[in-house]
């Protein structure tokens, strides 16, 4: 049973997170009727599986709620701002109810009631509203929302297997009789003899006739933990309650005696010789019938845990790293079969990576209600009107990248609503508009993804950041930094400019967090901003940890990987023309390209080739050059830590384990030509001095 609670929490998490996205859609257009219907059916099936699966607080808490939206969508109430804050306070209780040691805490249980007595307050007064029209005309009444009543023809038949996943199929019968008025026929057909018969096994099927006021969708709904383990059809058959006619229950009493399935065409043709209202029943049945066979369907997508993708993706850099040493072993015995072998395996591994890598990938969307969410409170509490913008949703990155990018990209926005966004009056004051806005964008660049996160707020000053920075002896007076040096300075743990200290931020924590944790996905952080106009922060990621297309390349005996994505060209450079230069330039297609010599940047002795690679990377937005001794050619690289010991080293990225068994270093070109270029600059310094 434990599983199936925990497949019902993973899918509860699901239908909590659209529900919290739909309400702040719903905020924004509080009559949009789809958005309403996706709240309340989000609710329902909350409501369902909670019973199901013996979460009842959850089931008898959404039950409330769901009272609240179906008075909403019959037009009997309307969205206000009380019933939003309620709705989404009561979407955060959900989410510690699925924690069945939190949801036992006293806290919980007083918040849990507390909770309830403001909703059914709330049902309450609408109901007081509602006395106040019982004088009213009978027609005015109708306009307020009562929806007529449908019958529904239904055919549910479980699979034998149903009772393995801890499913009952009576309760499901009992959930559709809370719809409305039912009569469920059960089919007895098909259980077998005693001696073949086993008791964990279902045999029996039902036909039922619903009388409700709710639509096929709701009427599915019923039944969205099991649709891939029934045969389901649903069938409208009138406008009317079909169960208040004499001659219908005498049929379905008939029906019931004989103990044989329901010809529908023989029950329709029935129906039409008592309908009241011939014309429209005629009408509707040729477009009327929603048919759900899930054994006929085919299955679009399945459901995996994430131990087992991470397993997969092991596995996958496992049989990449066997397929190195295999081409290597194939070259080495020069058999013209075993190269042939080895290349068809290479192919497939790649292929096999490929797919692998789709399927770790997630929307960045994921993540984005909860920033929505955050924006939402956030601005309430600082009383700041702020407007959030998201481009890009569909862009895609590694789950774990993924799970380690919600906390950076909290701070992010933290700082820009509190530091940031000026309040209503403030902007009017500087001729901007009283809302302040926050845009959220990625996209992909080469194999990077990109993050801005941008607002239009009061930006960032960076002469008072130098004056701060020399109070707190970080920079002396005399020094000259330029703009990016500068705003570079947030990044510095414990450096704030803010005097006052708040829940929100001023501590002097935060950006230098989000720089590390950055950092740990091996992902960089820039920020650029004017003042008056706005800030941006870039966040640039790759797309995947685990393995990387890279250059791999040999410096004396030791082999590095130089990713393949930040690879520009490759030039052969005489040895005399790099070790005999001013300012490490050198010549390269008729343009001066600055380069380092790498043999010297590792404190190794100088090489004696008469000919050296120059591989040109970019960096931000320039060129420039990393000389190496060979380039020994393409490499797909399995990415290994390397370990407690070499945790603050930061050029290297990584390690990957050669066909030879061998260590190759991976190398963080961003990083290295950042960290060569400061160790450069105080050398020139000393120098100068």
């Amino acid at each position: 049973m434990e599983n199936f609670k925990a497949k019902f929490v993973e899918e509860a998490t699901e239908h909590i997170n659209d529900l919290e996205s739909a309400l702040l859609l719903l905020e924004k257009n509080s009559t949009d009727k789809a958005l309403i219907e996706r709240v309340f059916r989000a609710m329902h099936s909350l409501k369902g599986g909670g019973a199901m699966f013996g979460f009842e607080k959850i089931s008898e808490f959404t039950h409330h709620l769901e009272t609240v939206y179906d008075l909403v969508r019959n037009e009997e109430m309307e969205i206000s701002e009380n019933m939003l804050n309620l709705t989404l306070a009561a979407v955060d209780h959900l989410k510690l109810l699925l924690n069945e040691d939190i949801s036992e805490s006293e806290e919980t249980e007083q918040q849990h009631y507390k909770l309830i007595e403001d909703i059914t307050k709330l049902i309450s007064e609408k109901e007081s509203k509602s006395d106040n029209n019982e004088n009213l005309p009978e027609s005015a009444i109708e306009k307020t929302g009562n929806q007529p009543i449908k019958t529904y023809f239904i055919h549910f038949e479980p699979s034998e297997e149903i009772f393995n996943n801890g499913t009952n199929p009576l309760y499901l019968l009992d959930e559709l009789n809370s719809l409305g008025e039912s009569v469920a026929i059960p089919h007895l057909n098909k259980i077998p003899e005693l001696n073949k018969l086993n008791p964990q096994k279902c045999y029996t099927y039902w036909e039922v006739f619903l009388a409700t006021s709710e639509d096929i969708n709701t009427i599915t709904d019923v039944f969205i933990f099991v649709e891939e383990e029934c045969t389901l059809e649903i069938q409208h058959l009138s406008d009317h309650n079909l169960l208040k006619n004499d001659a219908f229950v005498a049929k379905t009493r008939e029906i019931r005696k004989s103990g044989k399935d329901i010809g529908i065409t023989e029950l329709q043709n029935f129906i039409k010789t008592i309908s009241t209202n011939t014309r429209q029943l005629q009408k509707k049945q040729t477009n009327s019938k929603t048919t759900s066979k899930a054994k006929e369907n085919a299955i679009s997508s399945i459901r995996v845990s994430s131990d087992k993708l991470d397993h997969l993706m092991n596995l996958v850099s496992e049989l990449v790293t066997t397929q190195a040493r295999l081409s290597l072993f194939a070259e080495e015995e020069g058999n013209p079969e075993l190269v042939m072998i080895a290349e068809n395996v290479q192919k497939l591994s790649r292929q096999l990576r490929d797919n692998a890598f789709s399927i770790v990938l997630i929307p960045i969307e994921n993540m984005l209600t909860r920033f929505q969410r955050l924006v939402r409170d956030l601005s309430s509490e600082l009383k700041k009107e702020v407007t959030f913008i998201t481009e890009g949703a569909e862009t895609e990155l590694d789950k774990t990248i993924i799970e380690n990018l919600a906390d950076p990209l909290m701070h992010i926005l933290r700082n820009s609503l509190d530091h940031g966004i000026e309040k209503a009056s403030e902007r009017e004051k500087h001729g901007k508009p009283r809302q302040g806005k926050i845009v959220l964008k990625a996209f992909y660049s080469g194999a990077s993804v990109h993050i801005k996160i941008s607002d239009d707020g009061a930006g960032i000053d960076t002469d008072r950041l130098r004056e701060k920075a020399i109070h707190k002896g970080l920079i002396s007076a005399d020094i000259q930094l330029s703009k990016k040096e500068l705003l570079d300075l947030i990044f510095i743990p414990g450096f704030s400019t803010t005097e006052k200290i708040t829940d929100v931020s001023g501590r002097g924590v935060g950006m230098d967090v989000v720089r590390r944790k950055i950092s740990d996905i091996r992902g960089e952080v820039e920020v650029d901003s004017t003042i008056g106009a706005g800030t941006t922060i870039t966040i640039k990621l790759p797309l995947t940890l685990s393995i990387i297309d890279g250059l791999l390349v040999r410096i004396t005996d030791t082999h590095y990987v130089i990713p393949l994505s930040a690879v520009d060209k490759i030039f052969a450079v005489e040895h005399n023309k790099l070790v005999n230069t001013f300012n490490n330039l050198v010549i390269l297609e008729e343009e001066q390209v600055p380069f380092y010599y790498l043999r010297e940047e590792f404190g190794l002795p100088e090489n004696t080739a008469e000919t050296e690679q120059v591989v040109v990377v970019r960096y931000e937005e320039k060129r420039i050059g990393l000389t190496v001794d060979e380039v020994v050619g393409e490499y797909q690289a399995v990415l290994k830590p390397l370990g407690k010991y070499y945790k603050e080293q930061e050029i290297i990225s990584g390690a990957t384990i050669l066909g030879d068994g061998t260590i190759a270093l991976v190398l963080d070109t961003n990083k290295a030509i950042k960290q060569f270029s400061k160790q450069n600059i105080i050398t020139e310094e000393i120098t100068n001095d």
